[in-house]
């Protein structure tokens, strides 16, 4: 985790933390879809890669109440909001928190938990420089009955020359930087470890829902 990057996020996320999830419901989209389709197996450990405010895990940890969840963020701003919703949602039994960068955190060391059955990165890939890494790293803690999940920004390809532009500089402000071949990217890594991968197109290629999985899990329904 490099200094640089903890303060650039904790400088960013300062002022507009308690305002972050209302905001971004308007165009964070296919996150619900993601977390509907975890699955994780009673028990399972789920990890989210850049939990942000927390609002995906408490959404998870309310739709999955017997499996164990794990959230990792560099930005303590963030953190600590997290921290904040988790405990007013009354699930801060089921969610652990730590600060870790995406791309080299250490599971053991953080949670006493090395490995996850599901994990997921919604919306964090476009922020995080080394992204290729993260994937790496995240496809790395897999269980062997694991998957991996990410939502993100697609390449819009349906959607007018002006809307891409408009939503490409709104992005810039808040540091995001979409990734035009993070889903081959993504495809390519876990090809390469033996697993399927499943790509969706969302909203006329607004965002992409993407899977990773082992032979015979796809975490594509509900459980737990």
């Amino acid at each position: 985790m490099t200094d640089d990057a903890r303060s650039l996020m904790d400088r960013m996320y300062r002022p507009q933390r308690h305002i972050y999830d209302l905001t971004r419901k308007h165009y964070l989209l296919g996150r619900d879809q993601l977390i509907d389709r975890l699955n994780p197996p009673g028990g399972g450990a789920v990890l989210e890669i850049g939990c942000g405010t927390g609002r995906n895990l408490i959404r998870a940890a309310r739709l999955y109440p017997k499996a164990r969840f794990y959230g990792v963020d560099i930005s303590a701003v963030m953190l600590d909001e997290a921290k904040a919703s988790i405990s007013r949602n009354k699930v801060a039994t089921s969610i652990v928190l730590a600060q870790g960068d995406a791309a080299n955190f250490d599971p053991g060391a953080l949670f006493g938990q090395p490995r996850f059955e599901r994990i997921f990165i919604s919306y964090a890939l476009s922020m995080i420089p080394a992204w290729r890494e993260t994937i790496a790293h995240a496809l790395d803690l897999l269980e062997p009955n694991g998957s991996l999940h990410i939502v993100d920004f697609g390449d819009q390809a349906d959607l007018p020359s002006w809307f891409r532009q408009l939503l490409a500089k709104w992005l810039e402000l808040f540091h995001v930087r979409p990734r035009a071949e993070l889903e081959s990217e993504f495809a390519g890594q876990a090809r390469a470890r033996g697993l399927a991968h499943k790509h969706e197109a969302l909203y006329r290629g607004y965002a992409f829902l993407d899977v990773a999985a082992f032979a015979g899990d796809g975490g594509s329904g509900r459980g737990a």
